[in-house]
């Protein structure tokens, strides 16, 4: 166990940095006279903001250096829920033209504890074809990712137009 105080630490500089900088973004547009002095006060603040900001970043690196996952305890878990694998099943189903989806394996995971034995079970009697009944058995905890792949390009794509788009001149 890492004691949290860099991830607290972070968190409250983090939290002021944001309340200064949300404070900056509301006032700063709009002028309420001709002589309005208070911008030029909070224009003095940004390196207190910017300054909070940093702390928090370094102190989030540093909590974050401290951890290290555990792979075994990461295989336990994954092993002690098999029940993750019914996305893969609800999404095959509907792929399939099986409105009820995600009724059914509702139903059959919820409130109970589920073995992976017992969810293959289902899956070899499941209206789903052949082919994909396979490849879904081949599927474990493990190895089941999803859509993440797709969606963390997907988040890259973004990010990286945002990036081009606030670097052109």
């Amino acid at each position: 166990k890492v004691n949290p105080i860099d991830f607290e630490n972070s968190e409250g500089n983090l939290g002021l940095a944001i309340a200064l900088l949300e404070h900056m973004a509301r006032k700063l547009p709009v002028s309420r006279l001709q002589r309005d002095l208070s911008d030029s006060t909070v224009l003095r603040n940004q390196g207190v903001a910017w300054g909070h900001w940093l702390l928090g970043v370094h102190s989030a690196r540093r909590g974050l250096a401290k951890v290290a996952p555990a792979p075994d305890a990461l295989q336990r878990a994954l092993a002690a829920h098999p029940e993750v694998l019914s996305e893969a099943y609800q999404v095959a189903l509907r792929a399939e033209g099986h409105a009820h989806g995600y009724e059914e394996l509702k139903a059959l995971t919820r409130g109970t504890a589920l073995s992976l034995e017992a969810l293959q079970a289902w899956l070899t009697t499941s209206p789903l074809g052949p082919d994909r009944k396979t490849r879904l058995l081949a599927l474990t905890p493990a190895t089941y990712v999803g859509e993440a792949p797709r969606l963390a390009r997907q988040a890259a794509a973004t990010a990286q137009a945002w990036l081009e788009k606030r670097t052109q001149p």
